[in-house]
């Protein structure tokens, strides 16, 4: 048998709406764009909703709409992708990490107010696999000492913790739409905002910084537009937003889904000697996005690929950030720096977890995972 990492859900009616946009005189940002934004924002509970290219996109933007400029500091995680810690270094800010909690991989909130300095001027916590950090306990820091939260959502867009959901706490909400993301577009992304200042800020951003899109200077009457700021070409096409659009009616059914195949995993590697995987906290609600488990680091790699011979799809999410060679050779850091966020890059294996995955599919996987470990 062989299972794929991940398959989309994409079904006819998505490829039909794309095609309606395609046979359309109008491809970029539009109503179409307009409509998902909507959307998405009422999803969210949120006030406002920007449409972006990528996760990445909105957490560039998010940096440069709340201010921050080269020499701040921004204090966040290095279990995660790459993007998160790069978008600081695109606004000339240093990322300052701090360790992850052992159980959950999620920010470790003990450790910010050590990691403050007269620098830092904003937080971004991750939520990881599907998993919310402890907003409330990040805002609280945050207020304290004057910092702006920007919430790396990449994995969390149906996830809550104590009815908290993202994008409530945190200034901006950033948003991934990649191709193996929940809801996909490809590519593509979203901040999200309560903050009517900083949503019209990241709106000009994502155009070049111009007073006016396409789609107000084409629709009616042409108007001459000006370039208020320095900006970016980050805006969503309507070719992403109407693939994202029905995806959107379904993602609770998927997440269902999703949780149902977890909960399979869960009961059956608890019972596997030599695997770990992440706790789901109490008390809150995850997107079960990624279903990673923990290995003996020492045969990590061997394990990954025993599981690979079988037909089924891996990846490692993540190896920490500051263990790459870019940030060890510009920020000189080591091993030993961050010892929990090494610990789980060293073991980490993310297996198959999509809605299309088959009963049969899964029980492969879970054969498959349980002979690599054993044998």
């Amino acid at each position: 048998m062989k299972v794929e990492f991940y398959r989309h859900g994409l079904t006819e009616q998505d490829i039909a709406r794309v095609a309606e946009v395609l046979r359309s005189p109008f491809l970029t940002t539009g109503k179409e764009v307009k409509a998902f934004e909507e959307a998405f924002a009422a999803y969210l509970g949120a006030q406002h909703c920007v449409g972006l290219t990528s996760c990445t996109a909105a957490l560039h933007l998010a940096l440069l709409a709340i201010g921050i400029e080269p020499g701040d500091e921004v204090i966040t995680v290095p279990m995660t992708f790459i993007a998160t810690s790069n978008a600081i270094l695109y606004v000339g800010a240093k990322p300052v990490f701090v360790d992850v909690e052992e159980r959950t991989g999620l920010m470790d909130v003990a450790s910010i107010e050590a990691a403050i300095t007269p620098r830092t001027k904003a937080i971004i916590p991750v939520h990881l696999y599907g998993q919310m950090c402890d907003m409330q306990e990040i805002r609280r820091i945050a207020d304290k000492h004057g910092l702006a939260v920007v919430e790396d959502c990449a994995h969390a867009v149906e996830s809550a913790r104590e009815g908290i959901r993202p994008g409530q706490l945190g200034d901006i909400a950033c948003f991934s739409f990649y191709a193996t993301k929940n809801i996909t577009s490809g590519e593509g992304g979203a901040a999200a905002t309560n903050s009517e200042a900083l949503a019209t800020k990241l709106r000009i951003l994502r155009q070049h910084g111009m007073s006016a899109s396409a789609a107000d200077r084409y629709a009616s009457a042409y108007r001459h537009w000006d370039m208020e700021m320095l900006g970016w070409k980050y805006n969503m096409s309507n070719i992403q937003a109407a693939l994202l659009l029905g995806q959107l009616d379904r993602i609770d059914g998927a997440l269902d889904r999703r949780q149902a195949i977890a909960e399979k995993y869960e009961a059956a590697f608890a019972r596997v000697e030599g695997v770990e995987f992440p706790i789901v906290l109490a008390g809150g609600k995850s997107a079960r996005h990624l279903f990673t488990i923990w290995v003996d680091s020492a045969k990590r790699d061997q394990t990954l690929a025993r599981i690979q011979e079988q037909g089924v799809g891996v990846a490692v999410n993540y190896r920490a950030v500051h263990l790459l060679k870019y940030y060890r050779e510009s920020f000189g850091y080591d091993r030993g720096s961050y010892p929990i966020a090494e610990r789980i890059g060293d073991s980490t294996i993310t297996i198959p977890l999509y809605p299309k995955m088959t009963d049969e599919e899964v029980e492969y996987v879970i054969q498959s995972v349980t002979q690599a470990v054993l044998s």
